[in-house]
């Protein structure tokens, strides 16, 4: 059978005009044959994907081959159909979680409690105490509690225990967890959020009540005092009209202040003469206080060895002793204090007395290399730990205000000797303590340019404020 090309072009397409049609019935039929195997094979590609494994399934060999092309396009179809149903995919199942054994409850320490008494309560053995104990340095804090403060555990009468958490503080906490007859303790810390806040204020009478107006939390007070106490005499220099400006730290954990951290910077004006000091801490990691220029804060010796002391009687070649009655010099400063007021060594080195000395009572002398000695008399008591030959560093305490020996009431006498000497310890110029160095000037320039220029602007708020 013979058709010209534009009867199968036509036809090929599907579609035909009127002529065509009454001139080639048979070509008309085998369009309409071609467009259902072609309808027939997009069904069976589509019905024989399979989402499950992404791939093209095979044609099944039994399938009977029909005549006709539609019957060969049901067949397939019913087939893939079939196939399909048998291949759904499997509905996912979670396993059911592991029950955790025992129940946490919390025992808060009373007076008189320890470790073991706790563990004894609980129904805890004695075994399992001796291995927590044993397992390390964090497990041997667990020794050190106090009373008011919670223990999180989590135990059963079978096993005795199995977890404990122990609050240290806001940001330390130590968890226990065991593992058949073993412990593993490890001290977990919290990183808190640290605000710069800053402060300033004005003396009237005292540092203390200025800083209490100003709402400086007191240990900050205290700190101000440590950063400038090589410089300056908080109980001698003090006058009305000094000032002062702090930025330091306060901490939140989880949106709550939970206290102080470093001061980071600090100004002091006393006597009209200007005090600054910044914190910087190096590429060894070593931390500590400097004036702008990389001077360190630090003198070998502290000023006073007494916080926030009267001076009750100076340095004088020629004072008439209270007791004895007699002119004789006072080659030493005393300092009025309530008794039991703590007493620290004004700079490192080695004790060479411990005991009681005439009449200078009970007495510590502290000897700082080869040069310089420290006298520190009539104290009540000696702090613990110490005796002749002890090592102690600057700032240590080392013994508490009393009245033993040759004196009229609680104070402390102080001697500074040079050389065996004695100079005015409250005008002998006291070494310096190393500078900076050279190759951390410009990390450090950099570092605390900005704290300089904030203490600054505070100062002139606090100023213009006040006019």
């Amino acid at each position: 059978m013979r058709y010209n090309n534009s009867s199968l072009r036509d036809y090929s397409t599907g579609w035909s005009d009127s002529r065509s049609s009454k001139r080639s019935p048979k070509g008309l039929r085998w369009a309409l044959l071609g467009s259902a195997s072609g309808l027939a094979i997009g069904l069976f590609l589509l019905t024989s994907f399979d989402a499950n494994a992404l791939r093209i399934k095979e044609l099944p060999l039994d399938v009977p081959v029909p005549e006709s092309v539609s019957e060969r396009a049901e067949a397939y179809l019913e087939t893939a159909v079939a196939d399909t149903r048998q291949t759904q995919p499997l509905t996912s199942q979670t396993e059911p979680p592991i029950p955790v054994k025992g129940e946490w409850h919390d025992v808060t320490v009373s007076d008189g409690d320890s470790l073991a008494r706790i563990f004894s309560r609980q129904n805890i053995p004695a075994s399992q105490l001796h291995h927590l104990i044993a397992s390390g340095k964090v497990a041997k804090k667990l020794t050190r509690i106090y009373p008011g403060q919670t223990l999180h555990l989590r135990t059963t009468p079978e096993d005795g225990l199995l977890e404990l958490k122990y609050e240290i503080d806001a940001l330390n906490q130590i968890q226990v967890s065991r593992s058949g007859d073993d412990f593993d303790a490890k001290m977990v810390t919290r990183a808190p959020e640290r605000r710069k806040v800053q402060a300033t204020g004005e003396i009237s009478s005292s540092l203390f009540l200025a800083a209490q107006k100003a709402h400086l939390p007191e240990n900050i007070t205290m700190e101000l005092a440590n950063i400038f106490g090589w410089d300056i005499d908080f109980a001698l220099d003090i006058r009305k009209g000094d000032r002062f400006t702090v930025i330091y730290e306060d901490l939140y954990l989880d949106g709550e202040r939970i206290g102080t951290g470093n001061i980071l910077a600090a100004e002091f004006i006393n006597r009209d003469k200007t005090h600054q000091a910044v914190r910087y801490t190096d590429a060894r990691n070593r931390t500590d206080y400097y004036s702008p220029d990389g001077r360190s804060m630090r003198k070998t010796f502290l000023r006073t060895p007494v916080a926030f002391s009267r001076i009750s009687s100076r340095f004088s070649l020629g004072r008439k002793h209270p007791i004895l009655n007699t002119i004789r010099s006072h080659k030493g400063v005393d300092y009025a204090a309530p008794r039991g007021t703590p007493v620290k060594a004004t700079g490192a080195g080695k004790i060479v007395l411990r005991g009681k000395k005439g009449g200078y009572g009970k007495t510590v002398v502290v000897q700082h290399g080869s040069r310089y000695s420290t006298l520190y008399a009539h104290l009540n008591n000696y702090a613990r730990g110490l005796h002749t030959g002890s090592r102690v560093q600057q700032g240590q305490v080392i013994g508490y205000v009393g009245s033993t020996g040759l004196a009229t009431g609680p104070h402390l006498h102080y001697e500074f000797r040079v050389n065996g000497v004695h100079r005015n310890p409250l005008t002998v110029k006291l070494p310096d303590a190393a500078p900076l160095q050279r190759t951390y000037m410009a990390d450090f320039k950099l570092k605390t340019g900005n704290l300089l220029a904030r203490l600054e602007l505070a100062r002139s708020q606090a100023i213009a404020l006040k006019e």
